[in-house]
């Protein structure tokens, strides 16, 4: 257990951390409020042992920026002159104890002890809260098929421990639940996980995104704030779409990964963290570093654990409980059956927006079907138009169009991408905006199209 101890009288301080450190006590010492401050913005503490008196910042607004810092963090508070009202402000703000010097050591130790212990039980009661979520996300991700079997067993023996993952899959097959179901079936359960999309966020922001930053690093930035990673303290890092991080911001990323530690934007002190990191990408990164835009050594320190999920056209036999699954979700109460002809048609179908794309079919189907039973009338009129449908022996064929003049809505909507990249040469951020559509839903959409800039459209 870690505590760290704030006294500045120095007789009091070093016979204290002899005490402790007897007592088995990891005790880092310091000698005012300000030193006290700068050691909990470096590192994770269990208990803050303090005193109330001391120069440049006192216990009370120690105790009140801790919170700031480390939310959980327990404090018990030290002082030679108690009075009510001091007292009743230290616990309006969040001190555990309240000890009147001078104090038997056995008063001290009790105190500690307690202190420890509540934060053991509330820790425990984090991690088994997280395990319950994980097994929600884990009916989240149903199947039968072998494929799947495998992926969860993986998922079981890697989940408890810090190793780096990164997971691999088409857009829809599930890579967010399965960083989920990881980070909740593990022993950081009780604390955080932050969920960055590395495509979401635009270029000139993702740093301090990632690393926080100072006040006045730069125009705009009129307070401290925290970076993702130390937001995940204790916790676990979720990088999805690692493969769109530019290649400047990926040598920092190396970096914090090597180094446990985080630079703010305008600090040039490093915060040591304690984050597992989980990455994903729908990109093949290995072409990537061919083409010079992802870094070989960032991806063999990611690459630790590769998980693959595979396409849904690659487990067909899960389709059925899959449907089964949504209909139940998006049901509400009310039985509905799914007819033999429409189980065919999706099992036949070969599903380029994976899980994702039968989840939003079973949701429309649910709540506009004309009964109880779901059809293949339920359908609607663009389903499976210009897309692969699989034959019986599992060989990809193509559905023609029925005259020159049709267009499916997703050839239209692909058309429309297009014509508005175009129109802006290639500016992701302004064509989005002439779309009137998040930039990140942009760029899923050119990435579910194939539309890349040396496309011939």
């Amino acid at each position: 257990m870690k505590i760290l101890l704030a006294d500045d009288d120095d007789s009091l301080r070093k016979v204290l951390l002899f005490k402790l450190r007897q007592k088995g006590f990891d005790v880092f010492a310091v000698a005012d409020g300000q030193q006290a401050l700068d050691a909990l913005k470096k590192s994770r503490y269990d208990l803050l042992l303090s005193d109330i008196r001391m120069p440049k910042i006192d216990g009370i607004e120690l105790l009140e920026k801790s919170k700031a810092i480390q939310a959980d963090l327990k404090t018990i508070l030290l002082t030679a002159h108690a009075s009510v009202p001091q007292a009743v402000a230290a616990v309006k703000l969040g001190a555990f104890d309240y000890l009147t010097k001078p104090f038997e050591d056995d008063i001290l130790f009790i105190a500690i002890e307690k202190a420890l212990l509540i934060n053991k039980l509330e820790n425990e009661n984090r991690q088994l809260k997280g395990k319950l979520k994980a097994q929600d996300y884990n009916n989240n991700f149903v199947g039968s098929s072998k494929p799947i079997k495998e992926l969860l067993a993986l998922v079981d023996k890697i989940a408890d421990t810090d190793a780096t993952i990164l997971i691999t899959g088409d857009s829809g097959t599930g890579k967010e639940v399965i960083a989920k179901s990881i980070h909740y079936k593990s022993n950081r359960s009780g604390n955080q996980l932050i969920i960055v999309n590395c495509a979401a966020i635009p270029k000139e922001l993702i740093e301090s995104e990632l690393f926080g930053h100072t006040k006045g690093a730069f125009t705009g930035a009129i307070r401290d704030k925290k970076g993702k990673f130390e937001l995940a303290e204790g916790g676990t890092i979720f990088l999805d779409e690692i493969g769109d991080m530019q290649i400047e911001l990926q040598a920092k990323l190396l970096r914090v990964i090597q180094e446990r530690t985080v630079e703010p934007i305008g600090s040039e002190a490093s915060k040591e963290i304690d984050v597992r990191l989980i990455a994903a990408t729908n990109v093949n990164l290995k072409e990537k570093i061919a083409q010079g835009k992802f870094r070989e050594d960032l991806y063999y320190r990611l690459n630790v654990i590769p998980i693959h999920i595979p396409k849904l056209s690659e487990r067909l036999e899960d389709i059925q409980i899959l449907a089964q699954e949504f209909i139940k979700r998006f049901s509400k109460g009310t039985l509905i059956k799914i007819s033999t002809q429409l189980l065919e048609r999706l099992t036949n179908y070969s599903w380029p927006g994976n899980v994702r794309e039968l989840e939003n079919l079973i949701e429309r189907l649910v709540i506009l079907r004309k009964s109880d039973e779901l059809q293949v009338a339920d359908l609607p009129n663009d389903f499976g138009k210009n897309e692969q449908i699989l034959s019986t022996d599992s060989q990809p064929k193509k559905i023609e169009k029925t005259s020159d003049s049709y267009l499916s809505f997703h050839d239209s909507e692909k058309k429309v991408i297009i014509d508005a990249l175009n129109k802006f040469a290639w500016n992701r951020t302004r064509s989005a905006k002439f779309l009137q559509i998040p930039r990140h839903v942009l760029i899923y959409r050119m990435k579910k199209y194939d539309i890349y800039y040396n496309q011939n459209e």
